[in-house]
C-alpha cells in the first residue's frame, strides 16, 4: 500500500499531549506504524558524556503514531491524503483542495 505521509512532510498533530503542533516528518517506520516529527512528543534522555558530544539531559523526538497525524495543505489546515493517477503516475493529493502534493 502507497504511504500517506512520506519523510519531509509538514504535519499537524490531531490527538495527544502535542495536539495542534506542526513539525515536518524526519523518520517513518511503515512496520510500526509510527513516525518521528521534528519538535513533537519530545522525551528527555540522559546520555554519557564522550569525546565527541556533550552530556547530561538531551531532549529527543520520540516516534508518535501516524493516525495522529494529519498533512499541512497550502492554506496552512490539516488535510486527508488521496491518490489519483495523472497520466503515467500516481499522484497523492490533498483532499481539501484537490492539488497535488
Amino acid at each position: 500500500m502507497a504511504a500517506k505521509l512520506r519523510k519531509g512532510d509538514k504535519v499537524v498533530v490531531l490527538a495527544g499531549k502535542d495536539k495542534g503542533k506542526q513539525g515536518e516528518i524526519t523518520t517513518v517506520m511503515p512496520k510500526d506504524n509510527k513516525a518521528v516529527v521534528e519538535g513533537v512528543n519530545m522525551a528527555i534522555r540522559h546520555t554519557r558524556q564522550t569525546q565527541t558530544s556533550q552530556g547530561g539531559r538531551i531532549s529527543k523526538a520520540m516516534p508518535i503514531d501516524l493516525s495522529n497525524l494529519a498533512l499541512v495543505d497550502a492554506n496552512g489546515k490539516a488535510t486527508r491524503v488521496g491518490f489519483r493517477v495523472e497520466g503515467e503516475n500516481k499522484v497523492r493529493y490533498a483532499k481539501t483542495t484537490g492539488e497535488a502534493i
